[in-house]
């Protein structure tokens, strides 16, 4: 990335990609998938966000994931103890239930504010995915889910990372998986 990061600019340039009747190269340089990474160096993170809450107009959907996260946890708090006593070798199955279980968990939240999007024909913003670090949840979880895979619209993340060498790092610590996105930076 360079050093003269122009947050304008970028989100700009994925506006263009996601209004235009180019939506097929989205699919094309994501193997399939249909989600876009607005990667952005995570100390300019802050920066991007104001910049995506400028630039989106009413046909997007900001969903901020710090808030979905604290909800998840004042909704769960009286129950919060006792799961991270019970799952103490799984920790992650608190915020993304085994598959074929069903429960209160903060995966399904995410989806459902995604599928939210959608059904008002809005194309999902994700903010503050740093929140998720140490969850059990990843990106790609969602960027292959059936939802956003099959939508006709793609869903954009907004993503802290730093590049080394071909390698994306998720807030500079950890390799990132680059599979069914586009990325953008």
């Amino acid at each position: 990335m360079s050093t003269a990061i122009n947050p304008e600019h970028i989100i700009t340039q994925v506006k263009r990609l996601v209004e235009s009747d180019k939506r097929s190269e989205i699919r094309l340089n994501a193997n399939g998938g249909n989600s876009i990474l607005l990667v952005c160096p995570p100390n300019l993170e802050y920066q991007f966000i104001v910049k995506l809450n400028e630039l989106m107009g009413a046909e997007y959907s900001i969903i901020d994931l710090n808030e979905l996260l604290i909800s998840f946890v004042e909704t769960n708090k009286s129950d919060l103890a006792d799961m991270f006593d019970l799952l103490k070798g799984s920790v992650h199955q608190i915020f993304k239930s085994p598959e074929g279980e069903t429960g209160p968990d903060l995966f399904s939240i995410i989806l459902s504010k995604i599928e939210k999007s959608y059904n008002e024909d809005k194309i999902p913003v994700m903010i503050h995915s740093g929140a998720l670090y140490g969850s059990g949840i990843d990106n790609i979880h969602l960027m292959e889910s059936e939802l956003v895979m099959k939508s006709k619209k793609p869903l954009i993340i907004l993503y802290p990372a730093t590049q080394d060498g071909d390698q994306l790092m998720f807030l500079n610590s950890r390799p990132a998986s680059k599979y069914r996105c586009m990325i953008v930076n």
